[in-house]
C-alpha cells in the first residue's frame, strides 16, 4: 500500500491503537438533514449508497482509545463516505465528541480526509465549521493537547477550520492538502492548478504542517508525543510558586574569542540534536533548520524550540516561515502549559529578497515578542554560534544558560569587520573587540549560567541538568528577566 493511499477510517485506527481498547462515541444518526434546494428523497438515497459504499453511517467516526498504554480521544473521517464532507450529522458528532474530550481531560487526535463542506445541505452545513471550531478553540483553552493528522486528500472547509489548529500537525506523505480543490479551480478558472503546490510535502516545506509521518510511522510519533504530554503535570506552574530569580554567573573567559567562533563552527560540533538525544525525547518536526520537540529535563516536560546546525551547514538557513511556526509552537506551550527551551545555534538568518518581502525583520520581532510574553517558564541555551537577530529572535527568556565557548553578536565577526573595516582581515580582532562571548554577557547580566564542560558528552548533560533545576523549582514567569540589559561589566 503505498504512502498516498487512501486509507479508510477503520483501517488507519486499527493500525493506531492498543488492540482492544477502542471505545466508540457515536450516536445513531437521525433522519437526514434538509437539502439546501428540498430535494430530501435524492439525498437519502445518496446517503443510503454512502453508507453501502464505506460501510459507514456518516462521514465521521468519534471514539477514545490507548495508544501506548495512554488514552486520547478520536476524530475520523471517512472519505468514502460523500468524499468525507461535513454536513449536519457529521459536525454534531465531531461537536459532541470534542465536548466530551474536554469534559473528560483528554488529549484529542483528528485524523481528517475530506473535501470540505457537504454540498447538498448548503450553507447550514458551511456553517458547522464555525461549531466545530469553537469547540476545538475551547478543548485549546482547557491546556488540552489537540493533534491533528492531515489525510489524502484534505480541502476545503475542513482544512480551514479544524484541519489547521493543531497545536500539532502532521501530514501524510504524499496527501493533497488544500483550500480550494484542484478540480474546482481548474473548472472556475480554465487552468490546472500547479500540482506541487498542494502536497503534504510542500506545506512542510513552507511550515504550514510540523511533519511529514507515513501512517506506519504515526503510532511510535503519537505514543510518544502521549508519553511526554502525559508527564507534562510536572512542569504546570502551580498557583502561588514563589519566584524564582536567575542566578547571576560570573565565568573566565577563554583568551581567544576567535578560537572559540571558530569551534563554534567545526563540523562534528554536538548541536539540536545530540542535545535532544541526552534525554527523553520526541521530535515534533524533523526537517528544517528550526525544528520542535517535547523533552524531558529531570522528570519537568518542555518543549523545545531549536537550531539544527545540519540543515544550516547545508544551506537552509530560517527564513520569515520558520519564525511564524516557532511563534506558533510558543502559542501552543502557553495553551498546554509547557515551559519553553529555546536552543541557539545559528550563523544567522536567510539573506534573500525573498526573506525580505517575506518579512523576516518583522517576523524576528515578533517572535521576540512572543518569549517575552508567553505565561509560561522559559529558558534559553546558547548552544554555540548566535549571530544576528536569528539568535535574538530566541533569546528572551527567564533563565540562560550557555556553553562556555557559545557567542551572541549583532553580526558574524566577518560582517563586523566589513562594516568596520571594509573587509573580512579583521574578524578575529572584532571579536574580541565585542564581547561576544559567554563569559562576557554572564559578567554583564546577560547569561545565567555557563557551563564550561569540555567535551560535547559532558557539556550536554550538564547544561540539561541545570534546566531541570532550575523547573524543578517552580519558576514563575518573570518579564523583567526576559526583557533585561546588559550592567557593567562585573569582572
Amino acid at each position: 500500500m503505498g504512502e498516498r493511499a487512501r486509507l479508510t477510517a477503520a483501517e488507519l485506527r486499527e493500525m493506531l491503537v492498543d488492540d482492544g481498547t477502542w471505545e466508540s462515541w457515536d450516536a445513531p444518526v437521525g433522519e437526514p438533514a434538509a437539502t439546501s434546494d428540498g430535494a430530501d428523497d435524492t439525498y437519502a438515497a445518496e446517503l443510503e449508497r454512502a453508507r453501502g459504499t464505506s460501510g459507514s453511517d456518516e462521514a465521521v467516526s468519534t471514539g477514545v482509545a490507548a495508544v501506548g498504554g495512554r488514552r486520547v480521544a478520536m476524530v475520523l473521517s471517512e472519505f468514502d463516505f460523500l468524499a468525507g464532507s461535513i454536513g449536519r450529522d457529521a459536525g454534531t458528532r465531531i461537536v459532541a465528541a470534542v465536548r466530551r474530550a474536554t469534559r473528560e481531560r483528554l488529549p484529542l487526535l483528528a485524523l481528517p480526509a475530506s473535501g470540505g463542506t457537504r454540498m447538498q445541505e448548503g450553507t447550514a452545513a458551511f456553517l458547522q465549521m464555525v461549531a466545530i471550531t469553537g469547540a476545538v478553540t475551547d478543548h485549546k483553552a482547557a491546556g488540552l493537547p489537540y493533534l491533528v493528522y492531515l489525510r489524502h486528500p484534505t480541502t476545503g472547509g475542513v482544512f480551514a477550520s479544524w484541519g489547521s489548529l493543531g497545536h500539532i500537525t502532521w501530514a501524510q506523505p504524499g496527501a493533497l492538502i488544500g483550500f480550494l480543490g484542484p478540480r474546482v479551480y481548474e473548472g472556475l478558472y480554465g487552468e490546472p492548478f500547479p500540482g506541487d503546490v498542494q502536497t503534504a510535502e510542500n506545506l512542510l516545506r513552507t511550515t504550514v504542517v510540523d511533519d511529514v509521518v507515513a501512517p506506519k510511522d504515526l503510532r511510535d510519533r503519537l505514543a510518544a508525543v502521549l508519553r511526554l504530554l502525559a508527564a507534562r503535570e510536572d512542569a504546570v506552574v502551580p498557583p502561588g510558586s514563589i519566584r524564582v530569580r536567575a542566578r547571576r554567573a560570573r565565568s573566565g573567559e577563554p583568551d581567544d574569542a576567535w578560537a572559540c567562533v571558530r569551534a563554534t563552527r567545526e563540523p562534528e560540533r554536538a548541536g539540536l540534536v545530540e542535545f535532544l538525544a541526552h534525554g527523553d525525547s520526541a521530535p515534533l518536526s524533523d526537517a528544517g533548520p528550526l525544528r520542535f520537540s517535547l523533552s524531558e529535563f529531570d522528570g519537568h516536560v518542555a518543549l523545545v524550540v531549536g537550531y539544527d546546525r545540519t540543515s544550516q551547514a547545508a544551506g537552509d538557513l530560517p527564513g520569515p516561515r520558520h519564525l511564524r511556526e516557532a511563534r506558533r509552537a510558543i502559542l501552543a506551550a502557553g495553551d498546554l502549559r509547557l515551559p519553553v527551551v529555546t536552543v541557539i545555534d545559528t550563523p544567522g538568518a536567510e539573506l534573500s529578497v525573498v526573506a525580505e518581502e517575506g518579512g523576516l525583520a518583522a517576523q524576528i520581532a515578533r517572535c521576540t515578542v512572543e518569549l517575552i510574553t508567553v505565561p509560561v517558564p522559559t529558558v534559553s541555551v546558547l548552544l554555540g554560534q548566535g549571530a544576528g537577530g536569528a539568535a535574538l529572535a530566541l533569546f528572551p527568556a527567564d533563565f540562560r544558560v550557555a556553553r562556555g565557548d557559545a557567542w551572541l553578536s549583532p553580526l558574524p565577526p566577518e560582517g563586523a569587520s566589513l562594516i568596520a573595516h571594509r573587509d573580512l582581515d579583521h574578524a578575529g580582532e572584532m571579536a574580541s573587540r565585542q564581547g561576544i562571548l559567554a563569559g562576557r554577557l554572564a559578567a554583564q547580566g546577560m547569561i545565567d549560567l555557563v557551563v564550561d564542560a569540555g567535551s560535547d558528552d559532558e557539556a550536554l548533560p550538564a547544561i540539561r541538568a541545570e534546566i531541570g533545576r532550575y523547573l524543578a523549582a517552580s519558576p514563575v514567569p518573570d518579564t523583567e528577566a526576559r526583557t533585561r540589559v546588559p550592567t557593567a561589566d562585573a569582572r
